[in-house]
């Protein structure tokens, strides 16, 4: 019993995934493009890298030690020509040896490791901000996509509308032709155009086809062309918002602070740094230079280290860094100029296609009106096939302006939304 209740624990979420796999809706697109997309690997290989950097500057807190060697041979030497009685100062030799392990421990460096972390930090921040844009962008992509395959979709259905009307047409100048009421002309015609219809659908599911064989590509698994793409539902029922939250604007703020800490790493890079040391070493002279012998030494005490050459290029450094923070001010302002630009582009749109669609549905309605009364005369012999035929390309274009309106409405809503930060 425990091994089948383990295995149905196995089977049932594969079992699910098979009964879902024949339908695909948009958000679903969204994430599993973004979950194949190559820039959602660079978000782990930035944080792999910040984590190196940060424990690579945490090194410098811990004891460094430097063995150093020197030979040498120098011209001259220190002497004593002073005669001292009883006592014989040694030459000292021309060649000098000397190697040595200098041990240092920072015990205040002005702030500099600590500074520098945070700007490691900030760093990776503003680099995986860059990701996310990389990867919101592709959401305009999946958009056309997915919405071509559903407007793709909904011209299929019409053509199959088409097809049925024509069908019945052609049933009635069938019957008309067999009992001599009508010309076989009439029928070729109706049938001409069953054909050309029948083109039109081989066209349509070409197309398709070649869609879902690019967002399978983005999504990184096959799709049959079975596969049902449900209709998004309304993005918005309601009042637009018009708060912007796209992850460019977070990339701007992250910059600015990265700006921020990096005034905070010129100050602690120009501040006085101290250090405890010790030396030790071997050679010949040691620390005293009238022994020429070779002997240990050593030394011990604590190091004051201060750059004043910073001091020249500290406000210049400032100066630059102010620069790169009005240009980021500069580049989200641009942003958002455009941003709300393209809203109210997107708002206008959705106003426009919303009146349409509501014509759109008054014009179908007497078109199919009239086509209905082209059938009654067509079937009572009164029009002929084109007569007829012409009320069935008229309902049959109002239908297909209806169906692209109803697309580019829900296109520019899903759109407003892309742009908002909010799909």
């Amino acid at each position: 019993m425990v091994k089948i209740v383990k295995w149905l624990f196995v089977l049932l979420p594969q079992w699910v995934i098979a009964q879902d796999a024949g339908k695909l809706d948009l958000q679903q697109a969204y994430t599993e493009a973004q979950q194949n997309y190559p820039a959602i690997r660079q978000k782990g290989l930035i944080k792999q890298t910040a984590e190196l950097s940060i424990d690579n500057l945490s090194k410098a807190y811990l004891p460094q030690l430097q063995l150093n060697g020197q030979a040498s041979y120098q011209s001259d030497v220190t002497k004593v020509d002073i005669p001292l009685p009883g006592i014989t100062v040694p030459a000292l030799s021309k060649d000098q040896y000397k190697i040595t392990a200098d041990l240092s421990q920072t015990i205040y460096d002005g702030g500099t490791v600590k500074a520098q972390k945070e700007w490691q930090q900030l760093n990776a921040g503003v680099e995986d901000e860059r990701a996310e844009v990389e990867l919101y962008q592709l959401k305009e992509r999946i958009n056309q996509l997915y919405l071509g395959v559903l407007y793709l979709d909904e011209q299929l259905r019409q053509v199959d509308l088409i097809r049925a009307d024509l069908n019945n047409g052609i049933k009635t100048v069938s019957a008309q032709v067999d009992n001599g009421v009508a010309f076989r002309s009439n029928l070729n015609l109706l049938k001409a155009e069953l054909l050309k219809n029948d083109q039109r659908a081989i066209e349509l599911k070409a197309s398709r086809k070649g869609m879902i064989n690019t967002l399978s590509l983005f999504l990184n698994r096959p799709l049959p062309e079975s596969t049902v793409f449900e209709k998004p539902a309304d993005p918005l029922p309601g009042l637009p918002d018009k708060q912007v939250q796209r992850p460019e604007l977070r990339l701007y703020d992250n910059q600015a602070k990265l700006f921020a800490q990096q005034n905070k790493v010129i100050d602690a890079k120009n501040l006085p740094k101290f250090s405890a040391f010790v030396q030790g070493g071997y050679g010949r002279p040691g620390l005293n230079f009238l022994d020429n012998s070779f002997d240990l030494f050593y030394v011990a005490g604590v190091r004051l280290n201060w750059s004043l050459g910073g001091l020249y290029t500290k406000k210049k450094e400032k100066e630059l860094v102010k620069i790169s923070q009005q240009q980021v001010a500069l580049q989200k302002e641009t942003f958002l100029l455009n941003t709300n630009a393209s809203l109210s582009q997107q708002q206008s749109d959705m106003e426009k296609l919303e009146q349409l669609v509501a014509t759109d549905r008054e014009i179908i309605a007497l078109r199919q009106s009239v086509k209905e009364a082209a059938k009654a005369q067509l079937d009572n012999g009164v029009i002929t096939a084109t007569d007829y035929l012409e009320e069935v390309n008229a309902e049959d274009q109002a239908r297909q302006l209806m169906i692209t309106h109803q697309l580019q409405w829900l296109q520019a809503k899903i759109n407003y939304q892309t742009i908002l930060g909010k799909q």
